[in-house]
């Protein structure tokens, strides 16, 4: 039984051996008429090839000129002679059609914006070009002989020839005035040659001789079928037609006028240093993605590394793509349409191409099924039916590279338009970053009613959210345009044959399409609120997992970690519960387009049967099954598209927000460019609040800053760097009017902004480099000692934020970076705080009273105040928002108070530092020339090592390590579960099929037909339906058997995708938590060379892909597998030849696949590498943003972004143009493949009904492999992500220590000795502290002195356990009360020290929070220290932002040592704990320290003697070693 529709057809007897006159009829049911179709000699000759005895007339038989009365003329020659004259017209209609659009093209009004050609390359030197290519002759009188010219003559040539061949055709008798038409199409190529001469391809000639081709191609077939000798001058002019489309195909695309220096040839070894080839193709390369075999080659043969991509083709490249975005106007949506419409358009139409050859397929299978059914007489009409799918398939092949590739086109530009948009937002909008402080009154005003999160200023977690997610979703709808038309179109085509195959009874079917339709829209609505939910929640986890990321040392520090894990663990359950939230609503609308495609059938079958009262024979059940397969796939898509386009809505309403956040305010001045103008900064009765408030930060200011050094001292959280912003433009003016400078400032951040690159680079900061004032600037800001220090001196990598530097050493690269610049205006904020006292007063000496400020206004916001006074032009002190200048007599009595200070202090810095006055002589000047130092550096500095590893890649495949990680987190038995429920859906759809097949034979059940495909006795399925009562006569058990199977169906199918769900869920909370958990226990030094933009990067991208994003190519992979095997089977249990004929294919296929694997998934890990910069450069980003603005370094950094980017969308693009190269010859492999089965199945001579089953069976089989093939390639490629985040799992962890000490442990007399201590960062690097031997005593304060960079921080990370000597290496030992430190479970020893750093980091929270993260204090022991220490008017509730932004930098140390105060560990480090705080202060604080931590070793790190003052032990470290050491009262000074 035919399971393939067939119309009504009737062969007339052919025993008469009258074939001349014998009917085809068929009735076509679209029309519901009888054609007949004549078949005259023809037909006796297949009766011949087929064997045929009863043919009487030979080949050579003269046609019979004359028939009998009533015989109907209907011979082969008549109607070739009607075609001849139609295809002639059609022909020289289209020619002339070509004409007129190239007439008329100069005139027409030019396309609208949204439809122009956007960043296209236009004619550059084209006139230069002409002239050199004309005066580089070979000879006198002759023209060069060049590629162009060899176009234009062979086009000019064939034309004229075919022009010829034409005239010559027409004069040849018999004359025919219709031979006149013939000459139409080759005079107007003629004239098309003539006038425009091409150079590039033609669009207008390919259209004209791809028309001219076809056309004289249906000429020869007609003569042939009409047994006429074949036209001379009509072969002739076909082989003309082909050999100019040839020269077509084989032309450049590009203009030969553009420039094509850096182009790459397609024949050529792939170079970064190349733009793509796609610049200069020729249009059968564009059409077969040949120009895709070099790189395909060099990654065959090793790994792809990013030296051998290209660049990116030039109207992919986003330098000149972002200006011309930026210059559009509008909403950002509406850009995009404007910049890419173009593409949108082109996308659509050739979308609307391939789903017409597509659905022509099916068209054609029905027809050729026919065929070969009506028995081998039909074998040259099978042929042609076998031939048109082959052509059909060959253009949806073509027309789908062309859409992945201009759909790609509109994707990557898309996507990088709205990154470098971002990008650039980012640069200019306005710094929330700051607040009130937390015992500010507007803190506590807006608590009651908190403003929605969607209102909120963009986090930082947020911004990488909208690059990483919502930027993928907007662009991803660019790239899915054409299924808008194309999916709508295919549902109401598949429709429209539903009902001419069935008629009214599939409206039942429809209403239930409806019902379902309706509850879309429901269930959709409820999904998007979802969706907005679940954004919300992954910005939170986000959020928290960057800051995480960024504080993590200090978490680690004090044992913090574990709190901040649970919190981060806690937005991670809310993100997951949001997405099994929405994962549930899209599991109901799945379910929903399930139900709907299988409840179709029943309601249809039911109205069919049960109501029209029709007969449901196989030969209406299986095409009208096929039909609904069709119909069911576009239920599945019309809803996930209004889904999709809906998350891309949220998406893009979350971009257009964050880009009407308001931008930075540009500095207000009192005149028309007034302020450019004027040397100094002026303020007059001026208000400032910080971004985002309604308080006043700053009040009434009135002062200037002329030329000259101004000093800015103050309290505490008085406004010191309020001030400096404020000049910078980052407050909100509120009113009054100030002068300020609008051109770039030299800023000094309190906190050190250092980018990871080299010292020198840093210092330059895109400067141009001038060796002289570069020296000069080194030894002005004292760095010629620790460059010294340096193997590769200021060309030494740093890691992020100055890793690798010490606090002091960042603080002055940062000074240097200021000074170094060009600016007239420097804003110094308080650079000396981390400095010792004598590299700070050789600063003050040699900066501040040299030549590199002068001229130049400077204001230094200062707690050292002491060192400058004396050089000050102005003193501005600063009190609660409040500022005065202070006048002659109050300076006079400040510099008196100051200089009395000093002076006792300088005998005790002498006696304290003689040692370190030694070290400081190396800083002045040598008598060396300056030349010769450098020439001796430059030696020493050739290669320089670098700071941050490379990002490890993998080589080959996903190892199966990786699949076995990832199913064992989701759950084997979940697994399990999942391949029962996957069996039952499979064997649902068999059991489906055999019911139809079942009910349509139940009607006869002793027909041939039937027999032929029942199956063997006593077969069990065979005799599965056997028990229903025949449905002539009862029709209910059928109905309701056929619903059971659907509902089954149905139950099965959400079952299965609950399970994944389940399973998605499982698989990304296990590896998230264990991969966060490993970051969490990492080595330190791994955090040093592992920049954060990388390491967030695989917790955001590659987590990504893990949440849900994996699973899809998994299943397909099952699924696709399971379809061959099955396939094989049966064409294997047929007949060997197919078994044989499908294996070589097979192995084909598997050939191909592997050429393509090794580059895609090099290009893929390349691709996941290169997001990483991307993402670092948003961080670097909002950290420095203050810096980069004060510097107008924005156009660089967006130049740098859209490098990266570049970087990063290069490896994209080409992984998809290997995407389209495997696709056409898979696509076409398909086409060749299903064409030369069915040759094949003719060849064989199988009974019909075999034939079709295996010919369809087999066309499964191609499907399956190529989807197979395709399907595992996604499966590895994204399972990168999977191996990059299971990468994380194998992280060194930092020793643990398996020694837990008693509760007691350490007490007041327990000493720290380091006996023989030598420390080192890593194995390969050099020892940060060498051989040091000292004890402290128990219960002491041990001060620790030494200039900046002589290992002080490395001795106090060593005392927090974060780095250990080498047992291997035998470089000593630390102990505690006779504990080795080492082995000291690391939680328990961190537990019971308290570490204080010069940068404490604070989270976003309350002060209660900050204080005791953990939550073992009581609140009123919170609120004493709170009130000790930062004094009066903080709340415990008072709300901190991340970092403690709405803080100064002195109160951020506050709150640091409020943590030590509250906490009273046994051990106690203060690393230049109170260098931002004021002297008052730190004097109050001191007292304090000494009062509450009198039963701790305290070690204290300070510059500033009074920090150090009172200590009972000190240390001097000069050089990472021990010069000094002993009872403070030695030095006579603490």
């Amino acid at each position: 039984m035919n399971p393939f529709p067939q119309d009504q057809q009737t062969f007339p007897s052919m025993a008469d051996g009258t074939a001349d006159s014998e009917l085809f009829a068929f009735t076509n049911s679209k029309h519901g008429a009888l054609h007949q179709i004549t078949w005259g000699p023809n037909l006796q000759i297949l009766h011949r090839l087929n064997g045929s005895s009863d043919s009487s007339r030979s080949l050579s038989s003269p046609r019979p000129q004359h028939r009998s009365p009533g015989f109907v003329p209907s011979t082969d020659s008549q109607l070739a002679s009607i075609n001849v004259d139609y295809v002639a017209i059609a022909q020289a209609a289209i020619a002339v059609f070509l004409l007129l659009a190239v007439i008329l093209r100069p005139i027409c009004p030019p396309a609208p914006q949204w439809c122009s050609p956007f960043a296209k390359e236009e004619v550059e030197e084209a006139q230069d070009q002409e002239e050199e290519d004309d005066s580089d002759d070979s000879g006198p009188g002759s023209r060069r002989w060049t590629v162009r010219t060899f176009w234009i003559v062979h086009l000019a040539v064939v034309a004229i020839v075919g022009l010829a061949v034409s005239l010559t055709s027409v004069l040849l008798p018999p004359q025919d005035p219709i031979k006149l038409i013939h000459l139409i199409p080759w005079l107007i190529a003629a004239l098309i040659t003539a006038v425009q001469r091409p150079t590039k391809t033609p669009k207008t000639l390919l259209a004209l001789y791809t028309n001219v081709f076809a056309c004289h191609l249906a000429l020869l077939e007609a003569s042939r079928r009409a047994l006429e000798p074949l036209d001379p001058l009509t072969v002739v002019r076909t082989i003309l037609s082909f050999a100019a489309l040839v020269a077509v195909l084989l032309m450049p695309m590009r203009d030969p006028n553009l420039p094509a220096k850096g182009i790459a040839h397609a024949a050529d070894v792939p170079t970064r240093d190349c733009r793509s080839p796609e610049d200069n193709l020729s249009l059968w390369q564009f059409m077969t993605v040949s120009w895709m075999s070099p790189l395909i080659a060099r990654g065959t043969k090793t790994q792809l590394h990013d030296e051998d991509v290209w660049q990116l083709p030039y109207e992919f490249q986003h330098s000149r793509l972002h200006m011309l975005f930026r210059d559009l106007q509008g909403t950002v949506m509406k850009r995009l349409f404007l910049a890419n419409g173009l593409d949108l358009v082109t996308i659509c139409h050739l979308g609307l191409l391939e789903s017409a050859a597509n659905l022509s397929v099916p068209l054609l299978l029905k027809r050729l099924l026919q065929s070969i059914q009506a028995g081998p007489h039909h074998t040259e009409a099978s042929l042609l039916f076998a031939a048109a799918i082959l052509a059909a398939r060959l253009v949806a092949c073509q027309s789908s590279v062309f859409t992945l590739w201009f759909s790609r086109r509109c994707y990557e530009r898309s996507r990088g338009e709205m990154i470098t948009t971002i990008y650039a937002k980012t640069l200019s909008r306005k710094s929330f970053g700051q607040q009130p402080p937390p015992n500010h009154p507007s803190t506590t005003t807006t608590t009651t009613a908190p403003e929605k999160a969607s209102q909120q200023p963009a986090t930082t977690g947020k911004i990488l959210n909208l690059m990483r997610s919502d930027v993928y979703e907007v662009a991803q709808r660019f790239w899915d345009f054409p299924q808008l038309v194309t999916r709508p179109l295919q549902f109401v085509l598949s429709f429209a044959l539903v009902w001419q195959l069935l008629g009214w009874p599939c409206l039942l079917g429809l209403a239930c399409v409806t019902l379902a339709q309706a509850l879309h829209g429901l269930v959709i609505r409820r999904l998007i609120a979802s969706e907005r939910l679940r954004r919300i929640a992954t910005d939170d986890r986000l959020q928290a997992t960057s800051q995480f990321v960024e504080g993590i040392r200090h978490l680690r520090w004090y044992d913090w970690q574990s709190k901040w894990l649970d919190r981060i663990a806690g937005t991670r359950q809310r993100e997951l519960d949001q997405r099994i939230v929405t994962g549930l609503w899209r599991v109901a609308i799945s379910t929903v387009n399930v139900a709907s495609a299988t409840l179709f059938p029943v309601a249809t079958f039911f109205a069919y049967t049960f109501i029209a009262g029709r007969t449901l024979r196989v030969e209406v059940a299986f095409p009208a099954l096929q039909l609904f397969t069709m119909l069911e796939s576009s239920f599945k898509e019309l809803p996930n598209l209004i889904t999709v386009l809906l998350n891309a809505s949220v998406a893009m309403d979350r971009i257009e927000q964050f880009m009407t956040e308001p931008d930075k305010d540009e500095p207000a001045t009192d005149g028309s460019g007034q302020a450019a103008r004027t040397p100094g900064i002026e303020f007059r009765n001026a208000w400032y609040k910080w971004p985002g408030t309604d308080v006043p930060v700053l009040r009434d200011l009135c002062l200037d800053f002329p030329p000259g050094l101004s000093v800015v001292f103050g309290k505490v959280g008085s406004g010191k760097s309020a001030l400096l912003q404020a000049m910078l433009g980052e407050l909100d003016h509120v009113r009054g009017d100030a002068s300020l400078p609008n051109d770039a400032v030299g800023y000094c951040a309190q906190l050190p902004w250092l980018q990871h690159m080299s010292i020198r680079d840093n210092i330059l900061f895109s400067a141009p480099y001038d060796p002289g004032r570069y020296a000069r600037v080194l030894d002005a800001c004292a760095l010629r000692p620790d460059l010294a220090s340096f193997k590769h001196g200021d060309l030494s990598d740093m890691g992020e934020n100055g890793i690798g530097l010490s606090g002091g050493q960042r603080a002055r690269v940062a000074l240097a970076r200021a000074v170094y610049s060009y600016s007239r205006v420097l804003l110094l904020d308080d650079p000396l705080a981390a400095l010792d006292h004598n590299t700070a007063e050789s600063i003050v000496q040699k900066l501040f009273r040299g030549p590199l400020v002068e001229g130049r206004t400077v204001v230094l916001v200062t707690h050292r105040v002491d060192l400058c006074l004396h050089l000050a032009n102005r003193l501005v002190e600063l009190e609660d928002g409040w500022a005065r200048v202070l006048d002659s007599d109050e300076a006079s009595r400040e510099v008196a108070k100051f200089l009395r200070r000093e002076e006792r202090e300088e005998v005790a810095a002498a006696a304290a530092a003689p040692a370190a006055s030694t070290a400081h002589d190396d800083q002045r000047p040598s008598g060396l020339d300056d030349n010769q130092e450098e020439e001796e550096e430059e030696e020493e500095k050739t290669v320089p090592d670098k700071f941050i590893e490379e990002e490890h890649r993998r080589d080959g495949g996903v190892m199966l390590s990786v699949y076995w990680t990832y199913i064992k987190a989701g759950k084997l038995r979940w697994w399990a579960a999942l391949i029962v429920v996957f069996g039952l859906y499979r064997f649902g759809s068999l059991l489906n099929y055999w019911f139809l097949k079942a009910w349509g034979e139940a009607y006869r059940p002793t027909t041939a037909s039937a027999s032929a495909y029942a199956s063997p006795s006593g077969s069990f399925v065979g005799h599965l339906f056997d028990r229903l009562p025949n449905p002539e006569s009862d029709l209910r058990p059928w109905l309701l058997t056929y619903l059971g199977i659907a509902l089954g169906q149905t139950l099965v199918f959400a079952t299965s995708e609950g399970l994944l769900l389940v399973m998605v869920y499982q698989a990304a909370k296990h590896l998230f938590m264990r991969v966060i958990d490993r970051v969490s226990s990492a080595t330190f030094r791994f955090y040093d060379v592992t920049p954060v933009g990388r390491l967030m990067n695989r917790l955001v991208s590659d987590i990504g892909m893990i949440d849900g994003g994996i699973m899809g190519p998994l299943q397909q992979v099952a699924w696709w597998g399971l379809a061959w095997l099955s396939s094989m089977v049966v064409i294997a249990s047929v007949t060997p030849a197919f078994l044989l004929f499908s294996t070589a294919m097979t192995v084909w296929f598997v050939y191909i696949f592997t050429r393509f694997l090794p580059t895609s998934q090099s290009l893929r890990r390349l691709e996941m590498v290169s997001l990483s910069p991307l993402m670092s450069n948003f961080g670097i980003l909002l950290d420095g943003l203050a810096t980069i603005r004060a510097f107008k370094a924005q156009p660089h950094f967006q130049d740098r972004n859209i490098a990266v980017t570049d970087a990063f969308q290069k490896m994209d693009h080409f992984y998809w143009s290997l995407q389209a190269w495997l696709m056409y010859r898979f696509d076409a492999l398909s086409a060749f493949s299903t064409f030369a089965l069915t040759l094949l199945a003719l060849y064989e001579g199988l009974s019909p009904g075999l034939t079709a089953f295996v010919l369809t069976t087999a066309s499964q089989f191609v499907e399956a492999t190529h989807n197979l093939c395709k399907q595992y390639g996604t499966l590895q490629m994204d399972f990168v992500s999977v191996e990059r985040v299971i990468e994380l799992l194998s992280l060194p962890r930092e020793p643990q220590g398996d020694v837990t000490p008693p509760a007691t442990w350490p007490t007041k007399e327990d000493d720290i000795v380091f006996d023989n201590v030598t420390l080192r960062y890593a194995e390969h690097l050099d020892p940060s502290l060498a051989e040091a031997s000292f004890r402290i005593p128990g219960g002491s304060t041990c001060a620790v002195l030494g200039r900046t960079g002589s290992g002080k921080s490395t001795l106090a990370l060593s005392l927090l356990a974060a780095v250990h000597p080498s047992r291997t290496r035998r470089e000593g030992s630390i102990r505690v009360g006779g504990v080795r430190l080492s082995e000291v479970n690391v939680h328990a020893w961190r537990q019971r020290v308290s570490f204080v750093a010069q940068d404490p980091v604070l989270f976003p929270g309350t002060l209660r929070e900050n204080l005791d993260p953990l939550g073992h204090f009581a609140d009123e022991e919170c609120a004493a220290v709170l009130r000790r220490v930062l004094g009066a008017g903080w709340e415990l509730g008072a709300r901190v932002d991340g970092g403690g932004r709405n803080l100064s930098q002195g109160q951020r140390q506050l709150v640091g040592i409020g943590r030590a105060v509250l906490r009273r560990s046994p051990v106690v480090v203060l690393d230049e704990a109170t260098a931002s705080i004021d002297k008052e202060t730190a004097a109050r604080v001191q007292e304090v320290l000494r009062e509450e931590l009198r039963t701790s070793t305290v070690v204290t790190i300070a510059h500033r003697l009074e920090a150090v003052r009172g200590a009972d032990y000190y240390l001097r470290l000069d050089g990472g070693r021990v010069v000094e050491q002993g009872p403070a009262e030695n030095l006579g000074c603490l």
